[in-house]
This record gives C-alpha cells, sequence and structure tokens, in this order.
C-alpha cells in the first residue's frame, strides 16, 4: 500500500471518527472496489453498528453526484444508499450498511423460480426510476458522449488489445455501424438512466423482490432502453434467449402499462434494444481492454468473451449493422472468444 493510498484511509478514518455516528473509535475493513478510483470500506463501531465508507479522491471523481442521485433514487421511493455522513470536497461518503449479499451471486446459484423473482424486482425498481425522470436535471446522453464511448472500441480493444489496423474500408463499415447506433439512440424517448443497471449492482433486501440500487453517480438522461439492455445482457452472467425474450416483453408490458413512453410496437421496442445494446456493448468491450491496459485490472478480461458474443449476435441480424461482422471476425482469432460459449 503506497504513501498517498495510506494517508486517504487515514483522512477517511478521521472523518468516519468526527462523524460521531455512534460513541467509541471505529473500526476500518475493506468491503469492495470497482472499476473506478472509489474504494469501499466497512465501518464497525464497538456497540456493532456498522456503515460504509466511500473513498473518491476528489482529483478523480466528484461524489457530489452521488449525493444528487440518491437523493433522486429516495424521491422515486427506490432502495438504495443513504447518505449520513458527507465531507464532498475531500471525496468521504458514509452510507448505511446494505449488506454483503450481491444480486450477482445471488443469480449464479439460482434456480429458475428465484431468478425470476429477482429479476423482475429489478424490473420493478427500473421501472419506478424511469418513471421518475425529468429532463434537465441530469447531464444528457447526448450525441458527443454516445460517440465518445463508442470510439474507446477501436482505440482499446481493436487496436491496443487484439494489435490490428482496420483498413480505411472496414475503418467506413465501422463509421456507418456506429452512426446507425447514435441515430437510433438518439430517437428514442429519454428517461433517467442508471447507465450501469445490473445484478452486479444491486443488493439482496429482505424483500427478494426489492433490491438495492447502487453505482448510480454516472446516471444521464437518456435513451430507455439503455438499463433495460445492461440489466439482461448483462457483462457478467448471460441468458438463453428465450429467457431475455420474456423478460423484455415484461419489462415492455408493464412500462406501458405505468404510462412510459416505450415504444407502442414490441417489434421497434426490441430493434431499439438491440442497437442500444451493441453500443454498450462495443464500449463495454473497449472499457474492459483500457482497464487491463491503463490500469493493471486484468481479470476484466475474463469477460471480453461474452460481450464478444453478443455483439456478433447483434451485428448478423440487422443490414445497418452486418458491416461490423468481419470487423469481430478479425478479432476472433484473439483470446475474444477463447473460455466462453453462448
Amino acid at each position: 500500500m503506497n504513501t498517498m493510498i495510506d494517508a486517504r484511509l487515514l483522512a477517511g478514518t478521521e472523518f468516519t471518527a468526527q462523524s460521531q455516528l455512534h460513541p467509541g473509535l471505529p473500526v476500518l475493513a475493506p468491503a469492495s472496489a470497482d472499476a473506478s478510483f472509489r474504494r469501499y470500506f466497512r465501518v464497525t463501531w464497538p456497540n456493532g453498528e456498522t456503515a460504509i465508507l466511500m473513498d473518491a479522491p476528489p482529483d478523480k471523481e466528484d461524489v457530489r453526484a452521488f449525493v444528487q442521485i440518491a437523493g433522486l433514487m429516495a424521491d422515486a421511493q427506490i432502495v438504495a444508499p443513504k447518505i449520513l455522513a458527507a465531507d464532498t470536497d475531500n471525496g468521504y461518503l458514509l452510507l448505511n450498511d446494505l449488506g454483503s449479499t450481491g444480486y450477482l451471486k445471488t443469480l449464479h446459484a439460482a434456480d429458475v423460480s428465484t431468478a425470476d423473482t429477482l429479476m423482475r424486482g429489478a424490473t420493478q425498481a427500473l421501472i419506478k426510476w424511469q418513471l421518475s425522470s425529468k429532463a434537465d436535471i441530469l447531464p444528457a446522453y447526448d450525441d458527443a458522449l454516445l460517440r465518445r464511448e463508442l470510439a474507446i472500441f477501436p482505440e482499446w480493444c481493436v487496436a491496443r488489445h487484439a494489435g490490428i489496423e482496420l483498413t480505411e474500408k472496414e475503418q467506413g463499415w465501422l463509421n456507418g455501424v456506429m452512426e446507425a447506433l447514435v441515430t437510433s439512440a438518439l430517437a428514442q424517448p429519454q428517461v433517467f438512466v442508471h447507465r450501469d443497471y445490473m445484478p452486479r449492482n444491486m443488493m439482496l433486501t429482505d424483500d427478494l423482490s426489492t433490491p438495492a440500487i447502487l453505482d448510480f453517480q454516472d446516471a444521464v438522461y437518456g435513451p430507455i432502453t439503455y438499463d433495460v439492455v445492461s440489466l439482461f445482457r448483462d457483462a457478467f452472467i448471460s441468458w438463453d434467449e428465450a429467457r431475455e425474450l420474456d423478460w423484455v416483453i415484461r419489462y415492455w408490458e408493464q412500462a406501458r402499462k405505468a404510462g412510459l413512453p416505450v415504444h407502442a410496437d414490441f417489434g421497434d421496442f426490441w430493434r431499439a434494444y438491440e442497437f442500444m445494446g451493441l453500443q454498450r456493448h462495443l464500449k463495454v468491450l473497449g472499457i474492459f481492454c483500457r482497464l487491463n491496459y491503463r490500469d493493471g485490472k486484468t481479470h476484466y478480461l475474463e469477460d471480453l468473451p461474452r460481450f464478444f458474443n453478443y455483439a456478433y449476435r447483434t451485428a448478423e441480424r440487422y443490414a445497418e449493422l452486418r458491416p461490423l461482422v468481419p470487423i469481430l471476425e478479425r478479432l476472433s482469432p484473439r483470446d475474444l472468444q477463447i473460455g466462453y460459449t453462448f
């Protein structure tokens, strides 16, 4: 542990003690870390009470977005971390402890009935989040952001990871596919978008049908299908297409009934969902490679094959997206496909 991290932990411990939420000196132990620069510690006081300390270096992260969106989540009556104490200038938040039982681990071990209950709960929470949407509250998931995200794929996955230089023709194909994805995203109805709405960012509560939602600080106002496809085409667990389709139809039916502005025809919704999924999956292929090469987080490469298969399967289905297929096929000799069977 280097001196910078020691200094952050020491300052975080002092902030926790000064909060005086409970008597006595608290003990901190690592709780989790994520793909960002944030770290989390479980705080335990002598009386047995616990909380979670978020440590977000202010030169890398801005906890004020987390504070704002935690308020939006509370307004939407969604179970999410509550802020017990805050030092936003120095990047520390004390949050209530939502336990250590995550959705993802539970789903990996769940039977069909339990998985269905959990995913229905996540769907219901998503609909509540979308129903609470208001324009001009969160940053827009606009043309510039969509294109910035897509640019991560050729830079980090194609060039850096696979070591491939696209030909002029291939670059034209990729540009055309990206244009189709951006056009589809911007044409969709706009709602609050969590932006990483997946089981890894959910915790079990006492009620299996009510998840606690985490990691929402990057939320934006954008395409209505984004969080839906994030949930059902997850980064760390995959479902067979029949089950995925059933869950998406259930979401669409419930969303229409609740008055959300989803497409009136399910076929149109499914097409937008698939295009949105491809935008996300190309982005994540790039991000996971960047996490490996830039940040030394090598374990993210293990899930590249999942996203390769998501992307390949979708690109094959639509004429506008099919030019991506030969580019993906150039990547296939690499480890994008090794060790994973969709």
